[in-house]
């Protein structure tokens, strides 16, 4: 079952004439026929195109000709990415007329590496939930449970990379939209540093003042295939306002401490969340990583600050795109936005205040940080929701979204780096991941604790109906 093999597998068989990319696109596309039914994480196929890749990777292979490290590989692209000659539909239908007339930068680098677009994975409307549901396919259900979310706005990627249907492929993170789906489908996701991996192409337009919170990042079934993915999309892109020319580099562990939080801002979480990440803190001690409790002081208003940036800021702007038309979007779409109704619009001199608070409160937290470069958290205060489901339990309180989310959103903010690792399960056998953080450009050093955390946790189980 070639489908079931890790991403970097498949490449090096690939390159080794020991698997062929025909086959290989021929077994993920019988997957998606046999399981997109049911989950429905896929906006657009693309077939046809695919075989006729795989027909031409494979010729390569043979005349031994230049492969690139993806090569003969299928991905998934999240439909807020370009690809050339087809709509860019972001979840609505208001965008149903658009055609992309080019590849957007992470398209381009995909297929520059050798992969094969196999489709478009869907999402909710303008990205604005950690819901995937909208009113072009309906929602996307989580491999682990179809009566659950596989999260969002990156819902329907770590849906199809979760059940097989998908090797890996791209998301994009603005308020956790990679990392809750990571967290929630049991795959790995990374929500680099702003600028690292280009996000040209990208609808929204990911540009000031919005790209101080969203980025593009990769997502895949383990570490060491998203720190592929992310050496092939990271590189400098002059098409990307946030893009800076930092190489890839090589890091070692000497020396790194790992600060523990068990919420954020004394957030509540529920109790198998913070279990999971105090697991993960004794992992990362049997791998000679020392783990200490972490509590910043100075950042208490990091949740509300993101979310005058992600919700007030753009509320205008969305109000303007939808004038006329409020009756063809989707709850998805409009969920936030109804919490700016009867607010002012933000002031320019709010927003100058606002992001004044936001350069005093990150560069308290780096301060803090030089003691321990990498930040261990939960990546969300609960596992995977059912279907609408807005407020949950916990032993000191209910909580509702935005505080489910505070783990992850005070990151964008901050435009630190996040990785998110699947380590444990619910006890209805939901996945639970936790989440790693590290100071701006530290991508490499996350990666490689990550890597470490992962080998210490061992092998992690796959949705079991997914695996034939």
């Amino acid at each position: 079952m070639p489908h079931r093999l890790s991403l970097r597998e498949m490449a090096s068989l690939v390159r080794s004439r020991q698997l062929s990319p025909v086959e290989l696109v021929e077994a993920h596309l019988c997957q998606i026929e046999k399981h997109n039914g049911t989950i429905n994480a896929f906006v657009r196929l693309f077939s046809d195109e695919a075989r006729n890749a795989a027909k031409r990777a494979e010729q390569a292979v043979v005349d031994g000709g230049p492969t690139g490290p993806l090569h003969g590989v299928p991905v998934t692209v999240k439909d807020s990415f370009d690809i050339e000659g087809v709509p860019t539909l972001c979840g609505s239908l208001l965008r149903c007329k658009h055609i992309a007339s080019r590849d957007s930068t992470a398209v381009r680098r995909l297929r520059a590496a050798g992969a094969i677009i196999l489709g478009k994975t869907n999402t909710p409307e303008f990205l604005y939930n950690w819901e995937t549901d909208n009113r072009i396919i309906g929602r996307t259900n989580n491999p682990w449970n179809l009566e659950r979310t596989p999260g969002g706005s990156s819902g329907g990627e770590s849906a199809a990379i979760a059940s097989f249907c998908s090797a890996g492929g791209i998301g994009s993170d603005g308020g956790g939209s990679i990392r809750i789906p990571a967290h929630f489908s049991g795959i790995t996701g990374l929500k680099p540093t702003p600028g690292r991996v280009s996000a040209a192409g990208h609808f929204p337009e990911i540009a000031h003042p919005g790209g101080l919170l969203g980025v593009a990042g990769p997502m895949a079934r383990n570490v060491a295939d998203l720190r592929l993915l992310f050496e092939v999309l990271s590189g400098h892109d002059p098409e990307d306002p946030f893009s800076a020319p930092v190489p890839l580099r090589t890091t070692g562990l000497e020396g790194v401490r790992v600060g523990l939080m068990e919420n954020w801002n004394n957030v509540p979480v529920q109790p198998e969340m913070r279990e999971a990440v105090l697991r993960a803190g004794k992992l990362l001690e049997e791998c000679g990583i020392p783990v200490e409790p972490f509590r910043p002081h100075g950042v208490e208003r990091a949740t509300e600050v993101w979310s005058f940036f992600f919700i007030d800021v753009p509320a205008a702007f969305t109000r303007e795109m939808i004038a006329g038309r409020e009756s063809e979007c989707h709850s998805s779409g409009l969920e936030l936005l109804r919490r700016t109704e009867g607010r002012p619009e933000p002031t320019g001199r709010e927003v100058v205040t606002q992001l004044a608070i936001r350069d005093k409160m990150r560069a308290s937290l780096l301060r803090q940080m030089e003691k321990f470069p990498i930040l261990l958290l939960p990546a969300c205060g609960v596992a995977a929701w059912r279907h609408g489901e807005r407020r949950w339990k916990t032993p000191q309180g209910e909580i509702e979204l935005l505080e489910a989310m505070a783990p992850v959103t005070p990151f964008n903010l901050f435009g630190m780096p996040g990785l998110v690792v699947p380590i444990t399960f619910t006890s209805d056998t939901l996945p639970i991941g936790v989440q790693l953080v590290g100071a701006p450009w530290t991508e490499e050093l996350l990666l490689e604790v990550g890597a470490r955390l992962e080998a210490a946790r061992g092998p992690f189980a796959a949705p079991p109906e997914y695996l034939s």
